[in-house]
Parts: structure tokens; sequence; C-alpha cells
């Protein structure tokens, strides 16, 4: 069977996980297989089936247009949607046009290396392997996605050997674990970093609250450029202001603990002061402060990217967070820098804090405005219709061949 593996043209600095994971999947299982990123017309090839992921669900346009776009050019082949905004918005995603929509993981695939001579430029230029050694999540917090995308956490194999997983050209790891540290295999996943040598990257961050005296101290002897860690509410102060101690006590400090980074969730159940009083301890303890606006995980103002205001925040504040973080921060992130750590402490509130005029009237302004039903209005774009015209044409003799085989 020949399966085309298609991820949309949407902005993402990461390959295709899954997609990759499957093409490995349907290698070994005979098929063959081809990746395309975005609108190409495929020529030489014509599949039975075609396979479309999907990212954030406020992304879910150039998903629909991959769809239409690849449908039409193959009408005989069988269009499959998968990811996170599928399985997220299932019902919407059907709407697609896709003739089935496939929600969840596909576990066959969880314990393979990622074929990554699909993606080449990664694999030449940024050499690093992306792994989860496992999926889900110890803690039930309302607002991430994971419980939904993964289910109940599970251990991906019995032990915590992940070398199967890591490409042998690879100096680096890059893992996708939403909370490796609450699950009992990280010692042996720290083990076989320092083994192996290799630099490892916890992109989706560490909890904070079990980063004892221990833990901080392995993680000093694995190779990590950035520490990442969340403070998403301030009822995590205490635990915080540990992990970063035991941190320190461990010898991690100086120029390493300019680069421990944090997450800082704001737009959600909290308020500006609280974000303000989060950022201040960040600042205050040597951590840069990343904010990260909360974002619905379903319905319309999950289609929308920004345009959800939590019940405590306004359009304004929002924006003053936005400005903030182009004029006075770096790469969106506020650093510990002399400058910033002084202009927060002597900030009395969130006003003065992100230095822009005091909010006006908050009754006027708390009440989010109504987003119209995303799905309304969808095409697809003129000249992508040109290039499946372009297509069928070019792929006329293929399809005859295929037909008489």
């Amino acid at each position: 069977m020949k399966i085309l593996l298609v991820e949309p043209g949407y902005y993402t600095q990461y390959p295709p996980l899954g997609l990759l994971k499957l093409s490995t999947l349907y290698k070994m299982q005979g098929h063959e297989v081809r990746f395309v990123r975005g609108l190409e017309l495929v020529t030489r090839f014509v599949p039975d089936e075609i396979q479309v992921t999907s990212l954030f669900t406020w992304a879910w346009k150039p998903v629909w247009e991959a769809v239409a776009f690849y449908r039409a050019l193959f009408p005989k082949a069988k269009v499959s949607l998968g990811g996170i905004y599928a399985t997220l918005m299932p019902d919407h995603a059907r709407e697609s046009g896709a003739h089935e929509v496939v929600t969840g993981l596909i576990k066959d695939a969880e314990d393979l290396m990622p074929d990554y001579e699909m993606v080449p430029a990664w694999h030449r230029d940024r050499a690093a392997s992306i792994v989860f050694t496992t999926r889900g999540c110890i803690r039930k917090c309302d607002f991430c996605a994971v419980p939904m995308l993964e289910g109940k956490p599970f251990q991906i194999r019995n032990t915590g050997r992940i070398g199967h997983l890591i490409h042998p050209d690879h100096k680096r790891v890059i893992f996708w674990d939403n909370n490796i540290l609450g699950e009992k295999h990280w010692p042996d996943v720290f083990e076989e970093l320092r083994e192996l040598d290799l630099e490892a990257d916890f992109n989706q961050g560490l909890d904070a609250r079990l980063v004892t005296e221990e833990v901080a101290h392995e993680l000093k002897r694995v190779r990590i450029p950035t520490i990442r860690f969340s403070y998403d509410f301030i009822q995590m102060r205490n635990s915080m202001e540990r992990a970063i101690l035991n941190l320190r006590h461990v010898g991690l400090k100086g120029h390493r603990m300019g680069h421990v980074v944090c997450y800082v969730l704001y737009n959600h159940r909290d308020t500006p002061d609280d974000l303000f009083t989060r950022v201040r301890d960040l600042l205050a303890w040597g951590v840069a402060a990343y904010p990260m606006r909360y974002q619905p995980l379903t319905g319309d103002y999950a289609l929308n990217k920004d345009s959800y205001v939590g019940p405590n925040w306004t359009a304004e504040e929002l924006e003053m967070v936005a400005v903030a973080r182009r004029v006075i921060g770096f790469g969106g992130a506020f650093p510990a820098y002399e400058g910033l750590v002084k202009k927060f402490e002597k900030a009395r509130n969130f006003e003065e804090a992100f230095g822009l005029r005091a909010r006006k009237d908050k009754e006027q302004s708390a009440a989010p405005k109504r987003v119209k039903p995303a799905t309304h209005g969808f095409e697809l774009k003129e000249f992508a219709w040109d290039l499946i015209h372009m297509g069928r044409d070019h792929q006329h003799p293929t399809h005859a061949l295929a037909g008489n085989i």
C-alpha cells in the first residue's frame, strides 16, 4: 500500500513526530511512504491512503486546506486526519472533509524511532532526537490538554532505557514528556544520558514540586543547557523557591542559573497582580520568566488564537503584557537582568511593573467579545485549486499506469 503523510503548512519549529513514527511503522510493515509539508504537488506517487496531522486548535485552517487539497488531488485515496486539533475538537475536525478523524495516540508507534530521513534539514542542521519516555501526567490541571490527548499516565516501556529512540547521528535529545519526574524510571533515563554523553532539553518543563535535593543533584550531572520549570499559580510559590534553592545548594549557580527559565501561566483564573507577583518572585530568584497566555482547549475561543479574555483580566491588560514582552523582555521572556529585577522590586502592582498607564474602568472592558464560529466562510485558496489542476495534468500518466497494473 502507498501512504502519503501530510504536515499542513502551519508554523512550527519542530518536525511532526507522530508522522515520523508512523513512517517507521509503515515501512516496517512493508508499505511505501512519502512525506510532504503544506500544499505540494506529488509526482510519480499515487497514494491509497493520505494521513494528515494537526497541531494547535487555532491552526485549523491550514489543516482544512491540506485535507481539501490532497483529497481533490487524489480523489480515490482515503483521507484520515489526526493529531492534537483532531483529538481536542473531533466534531469540528470532521467538517474538514476528511473521511476519518483519528483521536488519541497510535500506541503501536510509540516505542519506535522516528524516521528522521523524512526531514533532512532537521536531521542535518538540528541533529536532535525527540523522545517520549512517558505519556500523560500525574497532575490534573484543568488548563492542560494532556489528559485529553494522552489519557492516564503510562510508561512507554517497562524500563527507562531510551537508546533505541535516539538516532546514532544525534548528540542532543529533546524530551517531550509532560512530567518525567512524576514517573519512577526517571533516574534510569538520566543515567543513560550520562552514559551516552548526550545533551538534554526537557522541553515541556520539569515539575518544581518534585525537585528535591536528590533530583537537583542529578540535574547537575546531566548536560542541560536550559532547565525549564512552570509557575502556574501562586500556591506553587514555596515549591518553586525550594526547587531554586536546591539547585543552588548542589552548586548550580552563576552562569547556569541564568539558563533556568520558568513558564508563567496567565489569563486563566489568576489576576494581573497575581502574574506580577509570580514574575517578581522569579526575577528575585535569578530565574527568567516566560509568560504563557491561557487559551481554552475547545470551543470557538480555541479556534481563534488570543481571542479569549479571562474572567479577571481585560483586553487592555493582556495587551500590556504583550507589549512589555516585546519592549522590556527578550525573546518573549523577562530575563533576570539587573534593570528588570529592580523595576519589579520597586513596583507596587501590575501597572507599575509592566510600565504602562493605569488601567481603564475594568467593568467596561472585562467581558470578552463574542467570537464567530470559525468554521464558517472556509474555502480552499484559489492558488491551491490552480496547483490541483496542474497536478492532475502532471499526474495523468501515472494514474493511467496505476490503473493498468
